[in-house]
């Protein structure tokens, strides 16, 4: 029988974690519910950025996205991912609905720019929720401190949701509990728990990298060869105890009164869904985390990789409740070293929400140049070159304003990007000439005004900042015919004054007064 499907015997759901257009479109997703028995997909920001960012399958898209005029990038980004989870919660709903909603769902998650923002996350789930409008969609939070309360608030409002980012056990527990409090209170106001779904998604390859690598520093400066043996005994182990033992947790608190009363009224239990399952050290299978986390009401999410290599020869069996004692015994032995799991968790979460902060650059960098080449289509452009020391010092600091958010920051108003004083009052040419757009009539209203009085010459009075914007464009474009001749004046000299005034016709001229401050000479 087929490894794959075999899972469903042991009470595992295998989902997904890959989404791309072209793979549902041709098929692809729904041979592997047919052939596999996978029953669900798991999408995140690095997901989408190698799907759009690396194929032109989304040029299409976006080009139709943007044919009733152009939008915020973020935005156009979101309408094309919408899509995408709209045809994979379809193409899942049979087996949502054949399993009563125990199964089949699709997981898009919230901005990872928002983990550390409660009520952020809380709005933009919500609205995902109404946007995709799909009963089986998961929305994806993180367990961060932040994202707890975000996860109670969501699920006692009725929305299912993926908790993501969870490597402690003892996070876990704060979830599960978390995931409980809002079922009470969706049921307290009345609400249906039987509609809820929800997972915990547990990261476990992540955590062996990271012990792994402090069990080498400490096997490299280590004597005793015993102690070596000891040290090496530990490596490819703690990520699985982790997760046996987390689900040991699971058992007890979907187990006990306060569960039960729930269950009775039709409340499903939010299991615990195995994630970073494909394996990131050579030396190890590649389906170690998949043939030793099986066991009952649990998902594993696998990159299609994993998936192929289980298929081909992976050997299912209840491994979750073995050896048990032996993960406790691994765990007491790993702090015996002095290695924290703690502390390796804890990093791993803020590393987990920079590395998505990350891919979601890259991923709405690749939307940014899709849309250029949409909108400059027939435009022709310019390339500009810079020496190599130049290019690279642009390059740093460009990436290091990205990897620190200063980019997000800034269009934020954010004046601790500067001085942390009034530099958000500075920033409204952020959004001028977006703001600009819907005074368009008025613009086309005053002009038409402005040809039928006959005006031979339009002056702009105005320095600096005020004066060099419409001094580009007077050389730059030629008068239209009934338009007046566009001159710049950027002196309050008498002398130029007079040479501007001996050079119009005062009576046809149109005089504008340009200040940004206000506080210059020429609007007082």
């Amino acid at each position: 029988m087929n490894p794959v499907k075999a899972l469903d015997q042991h009470r595992q759901a295998v989902w997904l974690d890959f989404l791309a257009r072209g793979f549902i479109a041709e098929g692809d997703l729904k041979k592997l519910i047919d052939d596999d028995g996978v029953k669900g997909v798991t999408s995140n920001p690095s997901i989408f950025e190698k799907a759009i960012g690396s194929s032109d399958e989304y040029d299409g898209a976006i080009g139709e996205a943007l044919k009733s005029g152009d939008r915020p990038i973020a935005e156009l980004y979101e309408a094309v991912a919408v899509e995408d989870i709209q045809h994979a919660a379809d193409v899942l709903r049979p087996v949502y609905d054949r399993l009563k909603g125990a199964d089949g769902f699709v997981s898009l998650e919230v901005s990872p720019y928002l983990a550390l923002d409660t009520k952020a996350t809380i709005a933009e789930a919500e609205r995902l929720w109404r946007d995709v409008d799909r009963k089986n969609l998961m929305v994806k939070v993180p367990a961060t401190p932040q994202g707890l309360p975000a996860i109670q608030h969501l699920i006692a409002k009725g929305i299912s949701i993926n908790v993501t980012l969870l490597f402690s056990q003892k996070v876990y527990v704060e979830v599960a509990e978390a995931y409980l409090a809002g079922l009470e209170a969706y049921v307290a106001s009345g609400g249906d728990p039987s509609h809820v779904g929800s997972v915990a998604s547990f990261f476990v390859s992540r955590i062996d990298v990271a012990v792994d690598k402090e069990l080498d520093d400490k096997i490299a400066k280590a004597n005793d060869p015993s102690e070596k043996k000891r040290l090496e005994a530990l490596k490819g182990k703690i990520a699985i105890a982790n997760a046996k033992l987390a689900y040991q947790d699971y058992k007890r608190l979907f187990s006990g009164e306060r569960w039960k009363k729930l269950q009775a009224r039709g409340a499903k239990p939010q299991r615990l869904l195995w994630a970073s399952t494909g394996t990131k050290n050579k030396a190890y299978s590649d389906v170690l985390y998949v043939e030793e986390l099986i066991g009952p009401d649990t998902v594993n999410t696998v990159p299609p990789a994993t998936l192929d290599a289980f298929r081909d020869h992976g050997k299912p069996r209840d491994s979750l409740e073995e050896n048990v004692d032996d993960a406790r015994a691994a765990l007491a032995a790993l702090a015996a070293t002095g290695i924290s799991l703690d502390a390796i968790t804890e990093q791993l979460v803020t590393e987990g929400v920079q590395l998505f902060a990350d891919a979601a650059d890259k991923l709405l960098g690749a939307v940014a140049h899709k849309r250029a080449v949409v909108l400059s289509s027939g435009i022709d452009g310019q390339s500009i070159a810079l020496g190599a020391d130049l290019a690279k010092a642009v390059k740093d600091s460009s990436e290091a304003w990205r990897a620190a958010g200063t980019i997000r920051k800034l269009w934020a108003r954010d004046s601790a990007v500067w001085t942390g004083t009034d530099e958000d009052k500075w920033l409204g040419w952020l959004t001028s000439a977006a703001a600009e757009k819907s005074k368009l009539a008025d613009y086309k209203d005053f002009a038409g005004w402005v040809k039928q009085q006959g005006f031979t010459d339009a002056v702009v009075l105005g320095m600096g900042g005020s004066s060099l914007g419409p001094e580009v464009i007077a050389e730059t474009f030629a008068r239209q015919s009934g338009f007046p001749k566009l001159r710049v004046l950027d002196s309050t000299d008498p002398a130029q004054v007079l040479a501007m005034a001996d050079t119009v016709d005062l009576a046809k001229a149109l005089f504008i007064v340009s200040s940004k401050s206000g506080g210059t000479t020429e609007p007082n």
